[in-house]
């Protein structure tokens, strides 16, 4: 689910976006079975009428982000990844690269995370950019555009969150 907010939130956005949380809270289905994916399923799987918005925090304030998910387990994450240890977010990276504290990062999340849900308050005084766009439109469009390339939607190999 990540993956599709990262890939369909910089074509919404037009701009750079270096990664994508995911509230497990946001997520209504155990697991996904093989198959076909409906708009059905994807209702199911995603029932709030959460938007997706972007946020540019530094990198100490996305290390502060980091440590509170690491807190309550991890948040999925793309285009990036982190290590758990003791509840906290040890070895970020972006794109493959260590967090830097004070390097600008634009994050994409959902409007209720990005206002304070989840006990994410440290976010209600960053400067949100929303374009009325929802999360679930945007899994919707990434699927249908995968299957127009004919192509299939995937797992990718590799974990981004481990706990240690």
């Amino acid at each position: 689910m990540t993956d599709a907010f990262l890939s369909e939130s910089k074509k919404v956005f037009q701009q750079p976006v270096d990664i994508a949380l995911m509230n497990f809270g946001g997520i209504r289905t155990p697991a996904m079975q093989k198959g076909n994916i409906t708009v059905g399923t994807i209702y199911e799987l995603m029932p709030f009428d959460n938007l997706m918005v972007l946020v540019t925090m530094s990198g100490t304030e996305l290390q502060q982000l980091l440590n509170h998910v690491a807190g309550r387990g991890g948040w999925p994450i793309s285009g990036g990844s982190y290590n758990i240890q003791n509840k906290q977010a040890v070895d970020v990276r972006i794109a493959d690269a260590a967090l830097q504290p004070n390097k600008q990062y634009t994050v994409a999340l959902s409007d209720y995370v990005a206002n304070g849900g989840d006990d994410c308050s440290m976010l209600t005084k960053l400067k949100q950019i929303n374009k009325g766009y929802l999360q679930r439109d945007a899994l919707i469009d990434y699927v249908k555009s995968l299957t127009a390339a004919g192509k299939k939607l995937d797992i990718p190999a590799g974990k981004r969150v481990n706990i240690l």
